[in-house]
C-alpha cells in the first residue's frame, strides 16, 4: 500500500528539487537569478527527469507541479545570503573537507539546506533534513547522503542551541 502524501507536501519537494537545481544553474551557468527563477516557474526548465527502472533503462518522467513561491523564497534567499550560508556550513565540515572542493551538485544542495534550515521556523528540522538527505540519494551513489545527513543533522541542532 502507498503512503499517502498530500499535493501541499509534493509541491514543497519539488520545489526543494528544482531549487537545487536553480542554484546550481546560476553558479555554474553564471546566469541571471531572476532569469533562472523564470525558467523554471514558467515550465521551460526542470519538468522532466531522468528516472531508472529496475532493468536499470532511462527514461524521461515529468516532475509534481511546484510551489513557485516557496521555490522563488529559496533561490532568492541562497543567492542573497550565499557568503553567510557557505560560512556556517564551513563551520560543521569535518577537517579535510572544504564547501569549495565539493561538488557543484553538493554545493547547491547543502546551500538550499541551510538556508531552509536557518530560515523556515514552521517546519520541523527533521523534515527538512529528510528531503534533503532524499534529494541527495537522487543525485548520488556513495557517502555523500550520509555525509548531508550528519551535517544538517549539526546545523539543526546548532539551531536549536542558538
Amino acid at each position: 500500500m502507498e503512503k499517502f502524501v498530500s499535493k501541499k507536501i509534493k509541491m514543497k519537494t519539488a520545489a526543494r528539487l528544482a531549487a537545487v537545481q536553480a542554484c546550481y544553474m546560476v553558479e555554474y551557468g553564471q546566469l541571471p537569478v531572476d532569469e533562472v527563477i523564470k525558467d523554471f516557474t514558467s515550465g521551460q526548465v526542470g519538468r522532466y527527469l531522468i528516472k531508472e527502472d529496475i532493468n536499470a533503462t532511462e527514461e524521461l518522467a515529468e516532475v509534481e507541479e511546484m510551489d513557485n513561491e516557496y521555490f522563488t523564497k529559496i533561490v532568492r534567499g541562497v543567492q542573497s545570503n550565499k557568503q553567510e550560508l557557505e560560512k556556517s556550513l564551513a563551520l560543521f565540515l569535518k577537517e579535510g573537507w572544504s564547501f569549495e572542493r565539493m561538488d557543484g551538485t553538493l554545493r547547491a544542495l547543502f546551500l538550499c539546506a541551510v538556508y531552509e534550515l536557518i530560515n523556515t521556523l514552521d517546519v520541523d528540522a527533521k523534515v527538512i533534513i529528510k528531503e534533503y538527505v532524499d534529494l541527495a540519494y537522487a543525485f548520488f551513489t556513495k557517502g555523500e547522503p550520509k555525509m548531508v545527513n550528519a551535517v544538517l543533522d549539526q546545523v539543526a541542532k546548532a539551531r536549536l542551541t542558538a
